[in-house]
């Protein structure tokens, strides 16, 4: 069976695309970031996900990047907007999707897998410019130039499939797929046991996913 390894948030987005990766066959090497977020929620409901969802293998890799802040995901002093705003929002990491890529890339050699997939959507996220098909179309080409394996003749292919899907489709893929949204953590500024605050961009996107889905939320509320 061929590997892959796959970006694990915890949310729902890359709890869909782990879902993609099993269906597509590959023995999924499931890899999270504990990059010094807000709170660890996310990374909970990774490990019950990668268990749910039939990863082979999940690995935390740890980085603090609020040793650098410069997004309210990272440091306390920035608030967590709970409207939208033009341009690219304080919840942007900066370099985020890179580094993530970059660890999955790495390992990726490492297993010798095939295919790298990453949960980033184009539409819902429009203001993060680590989300674009440009940047995923970026790192392939880094990617057949920097590894060992590409110069061998054997690429990693790097797959962002939700990348042009709306947040509707995307929720109507994962329930087909048999995924269970329950455990899924979206929230910017969850609590402890991972209830969505229901405010920030991030629940408000969710929940306006599933509202036109046409299929109840489960998301766990504060409020």
């Amino acid at each position: 069976m061929s590997r892959a390894v796959v970006l694990l948030s915890g949310g729902l987005d890359s709890a869909t695309t782990l879902a993609l990766a099993h269906r597509d066959g590959f023995a999924c090497h499931a890899l999270s970031l504990d990059y010094g977020q807000r709170h660890y929620a996310e990374l909970d409901a990774a490990r019950g996900l990668a268990l749910s969802l039939g990863a082979v293998e999940h690995r935390v890799m740890h980085l603090d990047m609020g040793a650098f802040g410069g997004s309210a995901l990272t440091d306390a002093s920035i608030a967590v907007p709970e409207f939208s705003s033009p341009g690219i929002p304080v919840t942007y990491v900066p370099a985020r999707n890179t580094i993530m890529l970059s660890l999955a890339l790495g390992w990726a050699e490492v297993l010798d897998a095939d295919v790298i997939y990453i949960g980033v959507n184009a539409l819902d996220y429009s203001g993060y410019p680590d989300c674009r098909p440009e940047f995923i179309e970026a790192f392939q080409r880094l990617a057949n130039l920097a590894t060992k394996r590409a110069i061998n003749g054997a690429s990693i292919d790097v797959r962002a499939p939700l990348i042009n899907m709306s947040k509707a489709e995307i929720i109507r893929l994962g329930v087909s797929l048999g995924v269970d949204y329950r455990l899924t953590v979206s929230c910017y500024q969850a609590d402890s046991t991972g209830r969505a605050c229901g405010r920030c961009d991030s629940c408000r996107l969710r929940r306006q996913g599933f509202e036109q889905a046409g299929l109840p939320d489960p998301t766990r509320y504060t409020e």
